[in-house]
């Protein structure tokens, strides 16, 4: 795609250049803003998922209705990775040209996708769509009017992607919340509540442990009044959204009505949600809990599948042989936020999810750590003027130093890349272990000015164990993989880590500081070569950086085609629970 077109000024140009007209996304009615922010996110799916890119006058064409009409966006900035954005959207036909809502467009899209969805998919899309936008509307008026909380660094990332994935077409989209529970249970609205608690009768209790001590120990300390457990129970922590829901499943009913469930109701101190919506975090105590919840949100109904659960204490198991020490000795500002133990209930009507299993996940962060949330530090806040905690964060270190700040932006990517990036690649070419390491999955340490110093993964679903190394990692743990299914082959492997590492995460970031003209994205890209190319990468021994470097096309996930297929990314095999396309590498055409 060209990157440099008449009308649609370079990465490297002058803000001033490109910002005549006032951002729609800082349009003062949240409504109008999170229209356009939907409409946004639907333009840059097509334009990643078909190729296309915008004519010589710098706008964007859809063609619609068979060619009938067409969707015209003109582009404020074309990013050579993704994250593109435009001016207001129009619908343009033979009598004249209207405003476009993002539920229309929606629609029109799906149409032009390709795919010939089926009236049920189109419906859905429109619906989930309409859903997205009227979320995002409630959480830019809520940010836009409340005062910012004091919630320290590592839940302020979490708190703060409020528009959502820039790559998905409904990225705020969680069908079956209602609006007091909204405000309750999503993190960008500031929401905390109690949990939810079951008491399990010990002949249904499931658990897993390699935390060093009983799963059912620690949830009874969290819930803070073993005393008040039914005698032969153990406390199980759900999300009350979740509980409420789950009351009412016949086969959860008839436990309950056997005395073999005992619904204890809300008891202890509010926790907080964090990105994922369903994983939960409270100040102060050592553990964070990721909830089975079945809304569907983006593509999934996020219930815990029992080989997740084993996973998690598997990979514990599997770092604490010895890997782990190995990989520290190499990178020691990295390591993974450990799922090390877990409780559920078993029994024989309840299947799998059942939606009654919880994650016990160590909280490692103490509060003056600055840890946070990728997806959250680069996410746009539109307050004013289009801004992100990333920005702030090379702002204040460009002043500090009295440095431009595209200077100190490339050089803070540089050292992101030492700091999280290069430990992901030594997991994978070492170990055959490869991180589905998104942004959201992905945590950066930064130091007290605000330089990446380290990182941390999160998440017990997001493990590739390569089968060409199922000799070496069974050496290491004898059964491994057996109760988590998580060896694939290796063709699958490489697609989805060059996806989640080398595309979402890395070409995110370097899209996000061009968008917010913060550096000039080809100069990162050049960056990105270096690096990849640089000895340090090669001793990794994973193939990625090579692949990153040479390949004309990439695999590429493609969020909207996946919704129109009507997928839930979390059933059914790895290698077919999402569409895939081939998209230009602008690593290798850097």
């Amino acid at each position: 795609m060209s990157t440099t077109l008449t009308g649609v000024p370079p990465a490297s140009a002058d803000p001033a250049d490109h910002r005549t007209a006032p951002d729609p996304l800082l349009r003062p009615d949240p409504a109008l803003a999170a229209e356009h922010a939907a409409v946004e996110c639907l333009l840059r799916c097509w334009a990643r998922e078909t190729g296309a890119s915008p004519d010589a006058e710098g706008v964007l064409h859809v063609p619609v209705l068979g060619g009938a009409a067409r969707l015209a966006a003109p582009v404020r900035y074309w990013s050579p990775c993704g994250w593109h954005r435009f001016g207001p959207v129009g619908l343009l036909t033979a009598s004249g040209a209207d405003p476009v809502d993002a539920v229309t467009a929606a629609a029109l899209i799906a149409g032009a996708a390709g795919e010939r969805p089926g009236a049920g998919q189109v419906a859905d899309l429109a619906a989930r769509v309409a859903d997205s936008v009227g979320r995002t509307t409630d959480i830019l008026g809520h940010r836009r009017t409340t005062p910012a909380t004091d919630a320290g660094p590592f839940l302020r990332a979490e708190q703060a992607l409020l528009l959502g994935h820039p790559l998905h077409p409904t990225p705020k989209s969680r069908d079956g919340l209602g609006p007091a529970q909204g405000a309750a249970y999503s993190p960008e609205l500031h929401g905390s509540f109690p949990l939810h608690w079951f008491a399990v009768d010990r002949e249904l209790l499931a658990v897993g442990s390699a935390a060093g001590r009983p799963a059912e120990e620690i949830t009874a300390e969290l819930y803070g009044r073993p005393d008040l457990l039914p005698p032969g129970t153990a406390a199980l922590p759900l999300h009350p959204w979740q509980a409420r829901e789950a009351a009412l499943r016949p086969a959860v009913a008839r436990l309950l009505e056997r005395g073999l469930l005992h619904d204890l109701g809300p008891a202890g101190e509010p926790w907080h949600p964090t990105s994922s919506v369903r994983t939960v975090y409270r100040p102060g105590t050592p553990w964070m809990l990721k909830l089975s919840l079945g809304l569907r949100i983006t593509n999934s109904r996020r219930e815990n599948l029992r080989k997740e659960l084993h996973r998690g204490t598997e990979v514990h198991r599997l770092l604490e042989s010895g890997l782990g020490a190995e990989w520290r000795a190499e990178h020691p500002g990295f390591d993974i936020v450990r799922d090390p133990a877990w409780v559920g209930v078993d029994h024989p009507t309840l299947g799998d999810p059942s939606g009654l299993d919880t994650v016990l996940r160590q909280q490692p962060f103490g509060p003056a750590d600055r840890a946070a949330c990728v997806a959250g530090l680069v996410a746009e806040q539109p307050f004013g003027r289009v801004d992100s905690q990333l920005a702030g964060l090379i702002t204040e270190l460009a002043a500090r130093a009295g440095r431009p700040e595209a200077t100190v932006a490339a050089e803070w990517f540089l050292r992101y890349l030492d700091a999280v990036v290069l430990p992901i690649l030594w997991l994978d070419g070492r170990a055959g272990i490869a991180l589905e390491a998104h942004q959201q999955n992905s945590l950066v340490l930064l130091d007290a000015e605000g330089w990446p110093v380290g990182g941390r993964y999160r998440d017990n679903q997001g493990y590739y164990f390569r089968a060409s190394q199922a000799d070496r990692l069974s050496a290491r743990l004898p059964g491994i993989g057996d109760a988590s299914d998580t060896f694939v082959p290796d063709a699958v492997a490489d697609e989805r880590f060059a996806y989640y590492l080398g595309i979402n995460h890395v070409l995110g970031l370097i899209g996000a500081f061009g968008s917010q003209r913060l550096a000039d994205e080809r100069v990162l890209l050049a960056a990105f070569r270096r690096f990849l190319a640089g000895p340090r990468a090669a001793a990794t021994g994973s193939a990625l950086p090579e692949h990153l470097l040479h390949s004309p096309t990439l695999r590429c996930k493609a969020n909207l085609l996946t919704r129109l297929n009507g997928l839930d990314e979390l059933v059914g095999p790895v290698a077919s629970q999402s569409v895939y396309v081939g998209i230009d590498n602008p690593v290798a055409g850097a």
